[in-house]
């Protein structure tokens, strides 16, 4: 595992789960043991900065063997906390959180939905797959006896803090935010910001400037 008092960068925590994914096809097609050189043609990253990732939390490999597929997999997936299970709520269940509530592969990954909650009388006491759409007077409530783990806030911007004071208040260990808006968590609170618009904006920069270096390249 990683040094004691060693700070991983945000920037290697966030390839990991890309490394596990990629593990994943190649446990299912039987792949055994795979070099950094291998995985580097694989994954894009090079092989360089494979190694310098996971020798963040101890290597892995054998000089000469490579990296175990199966073994690799289950070490990183202990590192992102994914040997155990996640109880999830969502707050608003509009059509974003209808979404999420409806993507049956956090389930599959240890990640269960066990309610929503709403404001709109229309919406409170209807069922989203399987998952009840409460009413948000009782989330606090909710949360606490039924030890959630994880916050998610679909709600607008205007309501956005609001809700996650209920929730951190409520004891939630961390909240996945696809508000609008930047939000505020106590230190103990772990917390993961989704700007779509953001998202979408970076795709239209990298898409202009793709266009534009070709057009340069064009002109030369």
């Amino acid at each position: 595992m990683a040094a004691k008092n060693a700070k991983i960068s945000n920037a290697v925590i966030k390839r990991l789960p890309r490394y596990r994914r990629y593990l994943i096809e190649l446990k299912k097609k039987g792949v055994e043991k795979i070099s950094s050189k291998e995985f580097s043609a694989l994954i894009g990253y090079t092989a360089s900065q494979i190694r310098q990732d996971l020798n963040n939390f101890g290597g892995f490999g054998q000089q000469g063997y490579g990296y175990s597929v199966e073994g690799l997999y289950h070490e990183i997936s202990a590192i992102l906390g994914l040997d155990r299970e996640y109880r999830m709520v969502i707050v608003g269940a509009g059509n974003l959180g209808q979404a999420i509530a409806k993507y049956t592969h956090f389930h599959k990954q240890g990640f269960k939905v066990w309610a929503a909650f709403d404001i709109k009388p229309s919406l409170i006491g209807t069922d989203l797959d399987g998952i009840e759409i409460l009413d948000h007077e009782g989330m606090v409530e909710y949360v606490e006896k039924n030890a959630i783990d994880i916050g998610i806030i679909c709600v607008n911007q205007d309501n956005a803090q609001e809700v996650a004071d209920k929730l951190c208040f409520a004891g939630v260990k961390g909240i996945w935010n696809f508000a609008p808006t930047d939000i505020e968590v106590p230190s103990h609170v772990a917390l993961e910001v989704v700007h779509l618009s953001d998202s979408l904006h970076s795709l239209a920069y990298h898409m202009n400037d793709i266009q534009k270096k070709g057009e340069k390249n064009a002109k030369d």
